[in-house]
């Protein structure tokens, strides 16, 4: 091998290992703002939410750089479990198995509701139904309910639209709403956008995502149908704030240990007036007082 081949291979291993030490900061490295890298990883859900919050924050604390990435709940509560970033946004609860995973590694998750979700059942604006209980639901993404007639509907087959296995809430829904497996008819889309597209130009279809991906400005998006799920809508603020809207569920954030310094501040602010008015914007609500109590004893406030 020639001197020049060495010294191209020397020169991509210190650049590696400059980019490594780039990354996030080991733990207690981020106590102070100045110079602080944060790095959050996660739910699709929360992505535009959480890239908002980062930019805004990040215009008033120059000193402070935030990274913000999606691809899922799993992926980003498998970061945190790995010690590879600081914060994990995620639209479901951790799992049990993944607490055990995480103090295998000796990582202590700490959970923090940063604002709250209406989970939206969506159909296409062609669709004259507009009320579903859950029950029929999730026969209809059980695969036991195939016809839009059996619903109130006209006589058209049913086309179902979820997410990938690794989806916060392909997770939450199977959970909570279908009780069993999805059919395997199911088309599975690679985030909430793409769905919400699917399901414009299927008359036929029929889908799930976070509120935030299909109201912008105290609007619905045009093409789309939100429906109201056992009579109770999630475009109104007090269903999802009292649970009469069955599928009004939290969006978190998960750290390790409690969380300190920039990390700290950035999560503050996200909590703040300024920052549940952000997430408002972005089609979703504020952390309900229930939550808030849950947060202040997490963070030790």
């Amino acid at each position: 091998m020639s001197k020049k081949v060495y010294g191209l291979i020397f020169l991509v291993l210190i650049t590696l290992v400059f980019l490594v030490g780039c990354g996030r900061a080991p733990e207690g490295q981020n106590e102070e703002q100045e110079g602080a890298y944060i790095q959050i990883k996660g739910s699709d859900t929360s992505v535009n939410l959480s890239q908002m919050w980062a930019e805004e924050y990040m215009s008033k604390n120059e000193e402070v750089s935030i990274s913000v990435t999606g691809g899922g709940s799993g992926t980003g509560i498998a970061a945190i479990i790995n010690n590879k970033v600081d914060i994990a946004n995620s639209s479901r609860d951790i799992k049990d198995s993944e607490k055990k995973q995480a103090e295998d590694n000796g990582i202590k998750i700490v959970e923090i509701a940063v604002a709250m979700d209406g989970l939206s059942v969506i159909t296409n604006a062609n669709n004259p139904v507009k009320d579903l209980t859950v029950e029929e639901i999730g026969k209809i993404f059980r695969g036991e309910i195939t016809n839009w007639k059996e619903v109130g509907g006209p006589n058209l087959a049913i086309n179902t639209y979820g997410r990938q296995s690794n989806s916060g809430t392909y997770v939450y829904f199977r959970d909570e709403v279908l009780n069993g497996d999805y059919t395997a008819n199911m088309k599975r889309m690679n985030g909430n956008a793409q769905l919400v597209e699917a399901v414009k130009a299927d008359e036929s279809g029929i889908g799930y995502v976070g509120i935030g991906y299909v109201v912008k400005g105290e609007k619905v998006v045009k093409g789309i149908n939100i429906l109201d799920v056992n009579g109770a809508s999630p475009l109104k603020a007090e269903n999802v704030k009292t649970g009469a809207y069955p599928l009004a569920r939290p969006l978190y954030q998960y750290t390790n240990g409690k969380p300190t310094g920039a990390v700290l501040e950035l999560i503050k602010y996200e909590l703040s007036d300024e920052g549940q008015e952000l997430a408002v914007r972005e089609g979703f609500y504020p952390v309900t007082e229930e939550y808030s109590r849950r947060n202040n004893e997490n963070l030790g406030q």
